[in-house]
């Protein structure tokens, strides 16, 4: 979990992804269309991308991608952050985060 720790510090929103996951596409179309510029790690583009994986499986990310961090605290995956769109929670805690400003 060090790495992620890592990764995660000083950014408001961080999405660990995979290039060929539609999912991810999707949670990170979401994001930005609020005005949101997240952090993305294709984790199947970087060095150490099995790792991260593994350490995010450790967290708790069933699948492990997309999963979604806001102000440093896991969010989950796509159900997770598609139940805080439709109940309306997702952009108050972007704004809280500081990724977006309205």
């Amino acid at each position: 979990m060090e790495v992620v720790t890592r990764m995660i510090t000083d950014r408001p929103v961080v999405i660990f992804s995979r290039s060929s996951c539609c999912m991810s596409h999707t949670i990170k179309t979401l994001i930005s269309g609020f005005g949101a510029n997240p952090t993305v790690y294709e984790l199947d583009e970087i060095q150490n991308g099995q790792q991260i994986e593994r350490e995010l499986q450790e967290m708790g990310c069933k699948p492990s991608v997309p999963s979604v961090f806001i102000g440093q605290k896991l969010i989950g995956g796509p159900n997770q952050v598609m139940t805080l769109q439709v109940t309306n929670q997702l952009v108050p805690l972007l704004i809280r985060a500081g990724a977006i400003w309205i």
